[in-house]
């Protein structure tokens, strides 16, 4: 399971916390010292066939995101990055034992979120390791991208990374979509209604894109995995709105039945591994499943529909659709909630 991280260079202020915004400043800006244009990769002979048909193709779903798609024209994806791991950034969500609220970092610019990420999985395992300590459910994880909400396009934009651009052509799309809907609208301290939005314009953006580029053999593959992906979407968010009747609930030991239901959901994974190896590597995630990484399941994933059904009301016009959604985004979180459910 893929999640990104909504990064921007905040104000450096405080003690423990300017350390962090110092390091999360200087590990941007060291990351873009070494992006290079795209331009320069694909006619440099040492660069791997397989990486230059990648950045090629991710060249032509740029353009096509901003030609159709109505996404942003700007410096972002237009540079690449070959880093040593398999993650560019470490992400830590916690939410308390006993509920689905998940615990927010603020900063300034960008507002609250919920997450916090680290440049250096050590420093990630830290503050895992503390919030444990503190009572709080912890989810982990690496991060492939992140973007900087376009604020650091003055510097030459977010640029490509390897982490993922050896994806599926799929995989790239989405990514690439979801990142540029993020410098198109977002919403101040809102990060369920910021991560629909882009996860709704990746989705459909991918249907454009193979309306516009048919190839038959990779979206069946694409259309299976997806199949297994919602598979494993219900059956956590399920988990999920059990979990969340329980915490509500007067029942006497919430604990215990916490951990019945989620080894419930473990069994029901491996049952789906048994018979079918895709889903497989949904596993690692069951095993650890817990309140902070079911709540950032439903982040991502609540308000997908209505943002569809948005889309479609306006009939399919792209330049509406964004314009609709950054009046939401500017309305009170409330109001915002009651026209968009």
């Amino acid at each position: 399971m893929k999640r990104r991280l909504l990064f921007t260079l905040p104000l450096l202020t405080g003690c423990a916390e300017w350390r962090y915004r110092a390091g999360a400043v200087g590990g941007h800006l060291d990351l873009l010292a070494q992006a290079r244009p795209v331009d320069e990769w694909l006619d440099d002979p040492a660069t791997p066939e397989a990486t230059r048909t990648q950045l090629q193709r991710a060249q032509q779903l740029r353009r096509f995101a901003v030609e159709v798609l109505k996404l942003p024209n700007n410096a972002s994806y237009q540079r690449y990055v070959e880093l040593p791991t398999p993650a560019v950034v470490w992400n830590v969500v916690a939410a308390p034992q006993l509920s689905l609220q998940l615990k927010r970092w603020c900063f300034p610019v960008m507002g609250c979120v919920a997450y916090r990420g680290h440049w250096r999985p050590e420093a990630a395992e830290a503050e895992q390791q503390q919030l444990e300590r503190e009572g709080w459910d912890v989810y982990r994880y690496g991060v492939p991208a992140y973007s900087t909400l376009g604020y650091s396009n003055w510097l030459g934009g977010d640029p490509l990374l390897s982490t993922f651009v050896r994806g599926s052509a799929a995989d790239l799309a989405r990514l690439l979509f979801h990142e540029l809907a993020h410098q198109r609208v977002y919403a101040k301290d809102d990060s369920g209604f910021n991560e629909s939005y882009a996860t709704a314009v990746e989705r459909l953006g991918l249907r454009a894109w193979w309306a516009a580029r048919p190839d038959p053999a990779q979206q069946a593959a694409d259309a299976q995995r997806e199949r297994r992906r919602e598979t494993w979407r219900q059956l956590s968010l399920a988990a999920r709105s059990d979990l969340q009747q329980l915490y509500a609930s007067a029942q006497a030991d919430k604990p215990a039945a916490k951990a019945e239901r989620l080894q419930a959901l473990l069994r029901d994974t491996e049952r789906l591994a048994q018979t079918d190896a895709g889903f497989s590597g949904y596993l690692p995630w069951a095993r650890r499943a817990n309140n902070a990484s079911l709540a950032l399941l439903s982040t991502y994933q609540l308000q997908v529909p209505a943002f569809e059904a948005l889309f479609e009301r306006l009939g399919g016009d792209w330049a509406a659709f964004h314009q609709e959604v950054a009046r939401l985004a500017a309305l009170p979180r409330t109001h915002r909630d009651r026209e968009l459910p």
